[in-house]
């Protein structure tokens, strides 16, 4: 039976609208962004950017510029400061090496090239270097993230131990390759987890209740 993913869509957008991610100005910003929200809360991300944006550091130059050090002081609210520093720099000193510096070359790469380009980079694992290509390269894929996993799981559309590559051809098998398309839904699930399913579910009034086996709803 074939999954209702499309219906879904509608009923999560018909509920919620438009979520205008990602809450970014700059891709290079929207950038950082990903890399700072692993392993934290958007709220701890969003005090790390505000530090880089007193500081006139939120662009390439002035972190190419900055010490490990330094950078790790100013994003320190977002957990794991040394780690991500250090990813921060890499970064930068990738896309100075190889692409000059701009991000423009770098995002002119064919989708597939450019993903297994991010993946080639230190602390880049498939949902971030997804998370760039959606949002700040404007290619179409889908990201899936742990609420991606939860919704379809608890929905029976994938196994519980399906793979990060199984669940987003999920997505992508089931709906329009369209970079808008996969911008909101993924967004839209993202709501969706934080009002209605969480660790422990609450399915009453989720845009989602209906879509749910009679034995799953809580």
């Amino acid at each position: 039976m074939k999954p209702p993913i499309d219906d879904a869509y509608e009923a999560v957008f018909d509920r919620y609208g438009k979520q205008r991610w990602w809450p970014a100005e700059t891709q290079f910003e929207m950038m950082l962004g990903a890399i700072l929200t692993q392993n934290t809360a958007w709220t701890n991300v969003e005090k790390a950017l505000s530090n880089l944006r007193k500081n006139d550091a939120l662009n390439f130059q002035s972190l190419e510029k900055a010490s490990r050090e330094q950078i790790a002081e100013w994003i320190r609210p977002a957990g794991y400061f040394n780690q991500k520093s250090g990813y921060i720099k890499s970064m930068i000193e990738t896309i100075r090496d190889r692409f000059d510096g701009s991000l423009d070359q770098l995002f002119s790469l064919e989708t597939s090239k450019l993903r297994k380009e991010l993946l080639s980079w230190k602390g880049i694992g498939p949902e971030t270097a997804d998370s760039i290509i959606l949002y700040a390269a404007k290619h179409p894929v889908f990201v899936v993230d742990a609420y991606t996993k939860r919704i379809c799981s608890r929905h029976g559309w994938i196994d519980e131990k399906a793979t990060y590559d199984a669940v987003a051809k999920l997505f992508t098998d089931n709906l329009t390759s369209d970079v808008q398309l996969f911008n909101e839904y993924h967004a839209l699930i993202v709501r969706v987890c934080k009002d209605h399913c969480n660790s422990k579910p609450k399915c009453e009034g989720c845009p989602l209740e209906s879509f749910l086996p009679a034995d799953e709803r809580r």
